[in-house]
C-alpha cells in the first residue's frame, strides 16, 4: 500500500498522518477492536491477507477525514477515537447523520462520492484499505462479504429507527434512546454499559436528534431530576435507571 497515494484524496492531506502498515506494530490479530471490526469474519490465520493491504490513518481532533463530494477511494475501520458524519444545508444549518466509534466501518455505499463530510471529534486512528483491495478481498473471502452485507443491513435498520424517532418521539424520548444506543455500543466494546462516554458536544447531539442545544440541555436536566441518569461531567453519563430510559425509548418500535 502506497501511503503517499493514500494521503492525498482523504481530505486535508497536509494535516493527516498515515502510518505505513499497522501490522508492524501489533498486526490484525493484536488489534484491540478486531472482535468489533469486519475482519472478525475471517479466521485469525487468514488475517495476514488483510495486513498486506492495510495502513493506519491518524486524524487529529477537529480535522476532516473526507469531505462531502470527495471521490470514494478508501474504506476505513475506526480503531480508536470517534468521528461524526455531517452535512450542511444551503441555509447554513448543520445535520449530524451519525457518530462513528471503535469497530465501526466506513464504506457502506454504492455512491462513488461521499454524501457526508467526516470529521474527527477527538484524536482518532482508522485502519484504511483501498476500495479496490476490499473488493478483491471480498471476492477471495465470501465470509468477509457476508459480514459487510450484515453490517449494511444493521446500519439501514438503525437509520430507519432514527427517522422514526425524529417523526414520533418527544425530545426526552429521543435523548433516552440515544443514551441507550451509546450504552449498547459500550457493551459491544466490552465496557461498562452503565457508564456512557459522550465525546461529542451537546451541539452534536442536538444536530443528530433534530433538536436545539437548549432543548437537549433541558432534557438532560429532566432525566437527572427523575433519577434516571447522573452526569459527573458533560462527557460522561451514568445510567442509574436504564429500565426507565427503555420505557421512554420504546416508541422507537
Amino acid at each position: 500500500m502506497n501511503i503517499r497515494v493514500l494521503n492525498r484524496p482523504i481530505g486535508q492531506a497536509s494535516r493527516l498522518r498515515v502510518v505505513q502498515n499497522h501490522c508492524d506494530a501489533h498486526g490484525c490479530t493484536g488489534c484491540l477492536v478486531r472482535h468489533l471490526a469486519i475482519c472478525s469474519a475471517l479466521p485469525a490465520e487468514e488475517a495476514a491477507a488483510l495486513e498486506q493491504h492495510a495502513g493506519d490513518v491518524v486524524v487529529p481532533a477537529g480535522q476532516v477525514l473526507a469531505r462531502e463530494g470527495d471521490t470514494r477511494r478508501y474504506v476505513f475501520t475506526v480503531t480508536s477515537g470517534s468521528l461524526r458524519r455531517i452535512r450542511f444545508l444551503p441555509d447554513g444549518r448543520r445535520l449530524v447523520a451519525g457518530f462513528l466509534m471503535p469497530g465501526d466501518f466506513i464504506g457502506f455505499s454504492g455512491a462513488t462520492r461521499y454524501r457526508h463530510s467526516i470529521e474527527a471529534i477527538e484524536d482518532s486512528v482508522l485502519c484504511a484499505f483501498s476500495s479496490q483491495d476490499m473488493r478483491e478481498l471480498c471476492d477471495r473471502y465470501p465470509e468477509l462479504e457476508r459480514e459487510l452485507l450484515e453490517r449494511a443491513c444493521v446500519e439501514l435498520d438503525n437509520t430507519r429507527n432514527n427517522l422514526m424517532s425524529l417523526a414520533r418521539m418527544t425530545p426526552v424520548e429521543r435523548l433516552a434512546g440515544f443514551l441507550l444506543d451509546m450504552a449498547a455500543r459500550r457493551k459491544r466494546q466490552g465496557l461498562d454499559e452503565a457508564s456512557v462516554a459522550l465525546p461529542m458536544t451537546r451541539a452534536d447531539i442536538a444536530d443528530y436528534l433534530g433538536l436545539t442545544v437548549e432543548t437537549v440541555s433541558r432534557c438532560f436536566t429532566k432525566l437527572r431530576s427523575q433519577g434516571a441518569i447522573a452526569t459527573d461531567d458533560p462527557q460522561h453519563v451514568r445510567l442509574l435507571q436504564p429500565e426507565a430510559l427503555e420505557a421512554l425509548a420504546e416508541a422507537r418500535g
